[in-house]
């Protein structure tokens, strides 16, 4: 009696474990630094290795300060901090498609000491490997066996793609620009759509721009723009699952001033990172049960797990929020404006067909008092939660990318802000589904030879037919040969004829 091997590869996906650590960053402003105003950061990875046990990577600290000078000048330096960090886990194996995503959680200036700004920045690490699994199946080609085959639907990993775009947008001004304080980039992913053998990404890159204009007056600004491209992925067709997310390289965005006849504009460029990952959902035959008619067979089974994806969906909500500054603090008499504009998703999960989105969304507002004439700046802080029907089963793995748009602070009675904004959130979601089938197959006894040529089986009302032959050791041919007017499964208890060929 001969059994072979019939494995098949099925995706899993593992989330990394989620930690959070510290990286001090040593900015020199060129010039000696009066007062910090506005951080904004980001971060993004630069490299990594995937090997057995562990993942080993390098990331950047992208940072934008605008400070104020010992000489009274209001400007802006751009620096960038390299770290390294790794994750640790046994489902890390080499091979796997690792998914790194890192988000800048808060951040504290350790010192002003001259031209140098010490900056402790507590970065989040997070994200997944994915890989396909073998699983161990059999099959059998003997005469003595007979099969029970079933249907079974599983995905695999196809692979993963990432490709580097540049989104270029214009604002057009009405006056002079003198300065360009700050800029702020954030990318959402809309929509990933499979082809063969390619992968489309398209959604939406937002800008803020703040400018001094020649009247030495604080404006600004928000562009918005639209990407569409495609990453190669072979072996994707267009019924392919498909999940993808991008992030902005802050370092290397550009926002110039162009002066022509026409007037002024400022041209801004975006360096964006796309990532996208897709897999393929097929139908396999498999053996689910099985029984000799000649011997006695040890049957194993064993369970697997297979990480089934959902279509990616945008959430959108809007978030308010105030904060009253403290009384040894300045009144507000003007603001002139906000900057380091950040979202912090701090949880997120499914419910009753519900996703919900919980986070905080940061701004620093830098504002003027009139009785020192000085400038100060306060952050505030918003917690928010936002929901939207979804798809996706509960219990999933979610990845969510969320950003703030069109932030507005306002002030009241001189001591009371009010924070504004919309968040919209890019979610990718995942489940796994256990599943079964018979891993080893080992003969182990013959059964002694009938002594007798006919047999009267006893069968109760439901059932099949296939457990009636397995319970007698016999085929299923034979028992709808030999009761042809019996049809399965049983609507009542029947006693069933069988016959044998003495020897």
């Amino acid at each position: 009696m001969a059994f072979e091997t019939n494995n098949f590869n099925v995706a899993k996906k593992y989330c990394l474990a989620k930690s959070e650590f510290s990286v001090e960053c040593n900015v020199s402003a060129g010039e000696n630094v009066a007062k910090v105003l506005s951080v904004s950061l980001g971060s993004h990875l630069s490299s990594s290795e995937t090997l057995n046990g562990v993942i080993n990577y390098s990331g950047v600290i992208d940072t934008k300060i605008v400070f104020l000078s010992e000489d009274g000048q209001l400007n802006t330096v751009c620096s960038t901090c390299p770290f390294s960090s790794k994750f640790e886990s046994e489902n890390i194996e080499n091979g796997c498609f690792a998914d790194i995503k890192l988000k800048i959680i808060d951040y504290n200036i350790d010192s002003i000491n001259g031209e140098n700004i010490k900056i402790v920045v507590s970065v989040q690490q997070s994200g997944f490997v994915a890989c396909n699994k073998e699983v161990h199946s059999i099959r059998s080609n003997d005469d003595d066996v007979c099969l029970k085959n079933d249907e079974i639907n599983v995905v695999r990993f196809i692979g993963h793609a990432s490709e580097s775009i540049e989104v270029s947008s214009e604002i057009n001004i009405r006056d002079k620009v003198k300065k360009i304080i700050l800029s702020e980039s954030n990318v959402l992913v809309k929509s990933v759509e499979s082809g063969v053998n390619f992968v489309t990404m398209s959604g939406e890159v937002s800008t803020r721009v703040i400018f001094l204009n020649d009247n030495d007056k604080f404006e600004s600004g928000y562009v918005y723009d639209t990407f569409k491209e495609e990453l190669e992925i072979e072996g994707t067709t267009r019924d392919s699952l498909v999940e993808g997310r991008g992030e902005v390289k802050q370092e290397n965005v550009t926002a110039e001033i162009v002066e022509d006849e026409k007037g002024c504009k400022i041209a801004i460029k975006v360096p964006i990172e796309l990532h996208a990952t897709a897999y393929s959902e097929e139908s396999l035959m498999v053996v689910q049960d099985l029984y000799s008619t000649k011997s006695d067979i040890k049957v194993t089974t064993e369970s697997f797990d297979n990480s089934y994806v959902c279509p990616m969906e945008v959430v959108e909500g809007k978030i308010e929020g105030s904060l009253v500054l403290d009384e040894d603090k300045p009144r507000v008499d003007k603001i002139l404006f906000s900057g380091g504009n950040a979202v912090t998703v701090t949880n997120s999960y499914i419910n009753d067909g519900e996703i919900f989105i919980e986070g905080i969304a940061k701004t620093t507002v830098v504002y003027l008092n009139d009785e020192d004439n000085a400038l100060y700046s306060a952050q505030i802080d918003v917690p928010f939660t936002i929901s939207d029907k979804f798809s996706c089963p509960e219990g999933g793995i979610l990845v969510v990318d969320a950003i703030a748009d069109d932030v507005d602070v306002a002030v009241k009675k001189g001591r009371e802000l009010f924070y504004d904004a919309k968040v919209k959130a890019c979610v990718n979601c995942c489940y796994d589904k256990l599943s079964a089938v018979i891993t080893e197959a080992v003969e182990t006894e013959e059964y002694p030879p009938r002594d007798y040529a006919m047999e009267v089986v006893f069968a109760r009302a439901g059932q099949e037919l296939w457990e009636i032959a397995k319970s007698v050791k016999v085929k299923e041919e034979q028992i709808v040969t030999q009761n042809a007017d019996v049809t399965f499964p049983l609507a009542d208890d029947t006693s069933l004829i069988l016959f044998y060929q003495r020897v």
